[in-house]
C-alpha cells in the first residue's frame, strides 16, 4: 500500500495501460484530504464534487472507485447502510477494522494488529500479495437493545447515537 502522489499514481496506471485522467486525480485528492475515520459512498463523493464545482459523472465515479479498489488504493467497505463506502487503504500502523450497528448504522473503528498479522502470514504462505485486510463486525447498539430490538422496536425508531459522531476509534 503506497501513499500515492499524482506522479506515482500516473506511473502505476501507465504500467497497466491506463491513463491518469483529471477525474481520477481529483478523486484521489478527495480521499487523500478526507479526515481519518471518514468514509464516502459513490453518491456522497458525487455530491461533494458537485458542491466544489467539479463536473464528474456518477458513472465515472463508480468506474474510478472500482479501479482504485482493484489497485489497492482504496478500501471498499460494506457497512450497514446497504451501499458501499470507500476510504484510503492506509498502510500499517493505520490499518483498522469496523464495528457496525445494523440498526442505527453507527460505525466504530478499531485496531487489532493480530488480524493484520494473521492475514499477512496467510498471504505469505500462499505466495500472495496483501492488498487489504478488513474485518467488519455487525452489532446491535445498547440503545436498540434497551428499546427491545428486534421485536419491540418500532419501525420508525431512530437511535440518538447515530446522530452523535458517527465514527470513533477505541484502542485495542
Amino acid at each position: 500500500m503506497t501513499n500515492y502522489t499524482p506522479n506515482s499514481f500516473k506511473a502505476e496506471l501507465n504500467e497497466k495501460g491506463w491513463r491518469l485522467t483529471p477525474q481520477r486525480e481529483t478523486i484521489l485528492q478527495v480521499f487523500q484530504q478526507l479526515p481519518n475515520g471518514n468514509h464516502l459512498s459513490a453518491e456522497d463523493l458525487h455530491h461533494l464534487l458537485q458542491s466544489k464545482g467539479e463536473q464528474i459523472s456518477l458513472s465515472t465515479i463508480y468506474r474510478t472507485l472500482k479501479l482504485m479498489v482493484r489497485m489497492g488504493i482504496l478500501r471498499e467497505l460494506e457497512l450497514a447502510e446497504g451501499h458501499k463506502h470507500y476510504e484510503l487503504n492506509q498502510p500499517y500502523p493505520h490499518h483498522h477494522h469496523h464495528l457496525v450497528c445494523i440498526q442505527c448504522n453507527k460505525t466504530i473503528e478499531f485496531k487489532n494488529d493480530s488480524i493484520l498479522k494473521m492475514a499477512l502470514k496467510q498471504c505469505e504462505k500462499a505466495g500472495l500479495h496483501l492488498l487489504d485486510c478488513q474485518l467488519t463486525i455487525h452489532t446491535i447498539c445498547p440503545e436498540a437493545l434497551r428499546q427491545g430490538w428486534p421485536s419491540l422496536l418500532p419501525s420508525s425508531w431512530s437511535c440518538l447515537r447515530a446522530f452523535s459522531s458517527s465514527t470513533s476509534s477505541p484502542s485495542t
